[in-house]
């Protein structure tokens, strides 16, 4: 049974001499949205952590895309986004090969994994879900604004609600109460914040800001729960959500709305689902909070005070 009444892109919009960056796009939504903007003749930087996996996504996407014309490329660079040091090797490799770019899709995620530190000390889901794509966003960002128009669009989740909607900037590890799902939920919230304050300081500059809920997908976001909630857990999760939910493809379509639409090229730091506007919860709008995660989120990826990711690019960047 498919998933009621899914939404589609509409745009037809072709990407021909466009190049779109994707994270974590081996496997499930990522991989649909690649694909599309591969078919649509876009340069397709698949940014992921395995070589193998993504290798195997490539060959299946030109697979059955065979005998198609007017694609594009797919590219693989490696990129561990809870990692600090690899997303700025990523981010300065990509920089060095690509002269433009014209949409960023942060669409990399875990979820509800047990308590876990990243290998700069930084609480997993965060660190991955969020803090790596904001300093990812931040060292390309001025090649985007050389780019304008383009876009970035930020996947995030209705479990931004999950816990207690709080961002604990006083104890940014969850030492004093970490529930998986609650930290799941808090990453969701700092993309949506994040969505907001970037596009808050990038109006004007022809780059505009998504925050995107695709719905509850049949991926495999869910390998972590059986360890987190009970054995056997994710194939209930998988069985359910394989005949009650989206499809990775149709998990993938307000993505690509957002990315292609004409009309949304005059929108920026709105929330969408189902290629719908949303409006969400007043917690996910408070200005004071999104600003102090914004100069946190600073803080922990350790972007040097001298570094203005918002001025226009020089000859030579360093990273």
């Amino acid at each position: 049974m498919e998933y009621l009444l899914p939404s589609h892109c509409t745009s037809k919009a072709r990407l021909d001499g466009k190049t779109v960056i994707v994270t974590g796009c081996n496997t499930g939504i990522g991989k649909e949205t690649a694909a599309e903007f591969y078919k649509r003749g876009a340069r397709v930087i698949m940014a992921c952590r395995s070589a193998s996996k993504t290798q195997d996504a490539i060959d299946s996407i030109k697979n059955q895309t065979e005998g198609d014309k007017n694609v594009g490329e797919l590219v693989f660079k490696y990129l561990e986004l809870s990692f600090l040091a690899s997303v700025r090797k990523c981010a300065k490799e990509i920089l060095r090969t690509e002269k433009n770019i014209d949409i960023l899709v942060n669409n990399a995620g875990i979820m509800m994994c047990p308590k876990t530190l990243s290998e700069n000390g930084i609480e997993l889901q965060l660190a991955t879900n969020h803090l790596g794509h904001f300093l990812f966003t931040l060292l390309l960002l001025p090649r985007i604004l050389k780019s304008a128009p383009a876009r970035i669009i930020n996947v995030t989740s209705s479990a931004y609600k999950w816990g207690d909607q709080k961002m604990h900037f006083d104890d940014i590890n969850l030492d004093k109460n970490y529930t998986p799902s609650g930290a799941y939920g808090r990453s969701k919230l700092a993309n949506i914040l994040f969505t907001a304050e970037l596009a808050k300081r990038l109006n004007g500059t022809g780059v505009t800001v998504y925050a995107v809920n695709p719905g509850v997908v049949n991926t495999e976001l869910s390998r972590f729960v059986d360890q987190t909630v009970f054995p056997g857990a994710s194939w209930f999760y998988n069985s359910f959500t394989k005949y009650a939910v989206k499809t990775p493809q149709q998990g993938a379509q307000t993505t690509l709305h957002c990315a292609l639409d004409e009309k949304c090229a005059n929108e920026s730091g709105l929330c969408y689902s189902d290629c719908k506007v949303f409006d969400p919860e007043a917690v996910a709008k408070d200005e004071k909070v999104s600003a102090e995660l914004w100069d946190t989120s600073c803080v922990l990826v350790n972007l040097e005070p001298s570094v203005d990711p918002f001025q226009p690019e020089k000859d030579d960047v360093s990273i």
